[in-house]
Formats: structure tokens, sequence, C-alpha cells
């Protein structure tokens, strides 16, 4: 059995972990400076990350390639996989036009740009990261506020900034599966010390939004916007992480916090209106009214993707499924004859 050795460099664990970061200077170089494809960055890391293995870790031929073959698989089943399913549905909603309806369904609500940023930025921002993820929460609710008038780059910032909340949690869970898998702690000790962890900033982060962008003052006149937007989506993330799992903390935590502050828009406006920021430009977004039925039928998807991943991942019903699918295995995937016939296990 072969047993790593950590500091295979003149015994030096610096040195070594320097030598061993050649492959993650191979991915940003590629990137960053050749700026190359996603593809030949990472074959580029994956054929440096190799050589380092085979000749400065000393790794054997056989078990270098088939970390590389497991790599491949679990690159594919669940990141992948996951992330296909979750830009379908989003792409599905755009193509369709049912995700401008929703868009004209978030952005018409106020003309308060601190509660815009709110609203988009925070709220929106963090649907959008729990269901397709991977820097669309910042072009989506980015592009939704620069339409509403905002500079773009002062949207980005602010997107960028909101997205602090649900990142961790990303695409459907997928960061903290892919940690569960690799270290092999119980994917929902960490989905709830993670979620425990995020809660915390998750209820300032909305306050101290606001107060980049308009000063603490201003930021008092909308306090009771800031308490619910970040209660509403800092308590649901709480729960979520620790009683349901990873996978539908950043969409039912968000849901939740757009369904609150719809009610506070709709019941309550600040007295002084904050409607320009420094920078602004005319508006050139034009937003609609939609009627309930569209806006509803708009949303559907997203709903239905909450219920069944609420289903799926219920343990009777992991339990029918795996029963379900262990019927069907044997009529088209082989079998083969165990390497150990006396073990029992």
């Amino acid at each position: 059995m072969w047993q790593q050795n950590y500091a295979p460099v003149a015994g030096s664990l610096g040195i070594s972990a320097l030598v061993a970061a050649i492959p993650i200077l191979a991915l940003f170089f590629m990137l960053g400076v050749r700026r190359k494809p996603a593809w030949m960055a990472a074959l580029t890391a994956l054929a440096s990350a190799l050589v380092v293995a085979l000749l400065v870790y000393h790794m054997p031929v056989r078990l270098a390639l088939m970390s590389s073959v497991f790599g491949a698989a679990f690159g594919v089943f669940p990141i992948a996989w996951i992330v296909f399913a979750s830009i379908m549905l989003y792409r599905l909603a755009v193509d369709t036009g049912k995700f401008d309806i929703i868009k004209d369904s978030v952005g018409g609500l106020t003309t308060d740009r601190r509660l815009q940023a709110l609203f988009i930025a925070f709220s929106f921002g963090a649907f959008i990261e729990g269901a397709a993820g991977f820097g669309a929460p910042v072009a989506v609710s980015g592009a939704m506020l620069a339409g509403l008038g905002f500079s773009p780059f002062y949207a980005a910032g602010i997107c960028l900034l909101a997205n602090t909340a649900p990142v961790a949690f990303g695409s459907i869970g997928i960061p903290v599966t892919t940690l569960a898998n690799i270290t092999g702690i119980d994917v929902r000790l960490l989905s709830a010390m993670i979620g425990r962890l995020c809660a915390t900033l998750s209820v300032l982060i909305p306050g101290y939004l606001v107060v980049v962008m308009a000063g603490p003052r201003r930021a008092l006149e909308v306090l009771p916007a800031i308490i619910a937007c970040g209660l509403s989506f800092a308590g649901t993330q709480l729960y979520v992480s620790n009683f349901v799992g990873p996978e539908l903390t950043d969409i039912m935590s968000s849901l939740t916090c757009i369904v609150v502050m719809v009610f506070v828009l709709k019941f309550w406006k600040p007295k002084n209106l904050m409607t320009r920021l420094e920078g602004d430009k005319p508006a050139t977004a034009v937003l609609k009214t939609h009627a309930p039925g569209a806006v509803f039928m708009a949303w559907l998807p997203y709903l239905l993707l909450v219920v069944f991943v609420l289903l799926w991942g219920d343990a009777d019903v992991k339990l029918a499924i795996n029963r379900w699918t262990d019927g069907l295995m044997p009529g088209f995937i082989p079998t083969f004859p165990s390497r150990c016939p006396d073990c029992t296990t």
C-alpha cells in the first residue's frame, strides 16, 4: 500500500506545498494569462498534477490513473449533472419568456434604490444563486439593476456584496455536497454547521449593503425592510440547512425572503424615498404588468423543484426508489463474480 509523504521536497512542508500548488497555478495561468478555454486549462492542470504526483510524490502510475478516472467520474456525477439540470431549468425559463415575467414581477415593486437593492440584489440574487449559481446571480441581478438606472459597475458591486449570503450553498447545494464527498464527512453535519455560520452573516448583510449604498442615516430610514429581509432569509437558511439539507437552502431562503419583502413593500413605504444614486443613468428596462396566473406559471418550475427535491430527500422515498431501481438493475447491467467469495459484505 502506498503511503503519501507530505514533505517530499527536502523534507520541507512549505516547499512541498508550493510544488503541490503547481497544478492550481497552471490552471490560473491558462485561464487568466493565456485566456485559454476552460477545457484546455483543466487538461493542463490535470497533466501537471500527474507529473507532480508521479515525479515528486512518487505515486504509483496505476493509482494515479485510477485517481484521475475517479475524479472525472465525480466531476460528472453529481457535480456536472446538477449543474446541467440547474442551467437547463434556467435556460428553459429564459427561452420560453417566463423569466421576463419573473423579472417584471420583482422589478416594479418599488422606486426606492435601497429597497430595490434589498429585493433584487439580495433576495432575487440569492434565488438565482440557488437555482443556477456560477455567476448567474451577478449577471442577472446586475443587469436588472442596470436596466432600472443603476450604474452597471455599481450594480455589479452591489450584487457581488449581496451574494455573500447564499454563495456557500451555491447551485442546489453542490459546494456542500462536493465537500462532503471529498472529506467523507456526513453532508447533513456539514450543511448544519455551514448554515449556522452563514445565517449569522446573512442577518447582517442586508443592513451592511444599504449602509454601503446610502450611509447609516439613510439606512435607518428603511430599517423595517432591512430587519424583515435579514431575519426572513437567515432564519430560513438556518432551519433548512439544519433540518432539510443543503440542496434547497438557498432556494427556500430566498423564496421566503421574496415573499416577506413583497408584503413589506405592499404595506409599508419609507417616509423619504431615495430614487436616485450618484452616477445613475436613465432607466432602460420596460417593466410590464402580468396577470397573477401568468406570474404563478412563471414561478411554477422552481416551486416544483422545491417539491421534488423535498420528496427525493425523504428517507422513505429514497428507500422506495432504491428498491425499485435495484429490481431493474439485473435486466440491463451485467453482474460479475466476486473477487472475495468468502466475504460476507
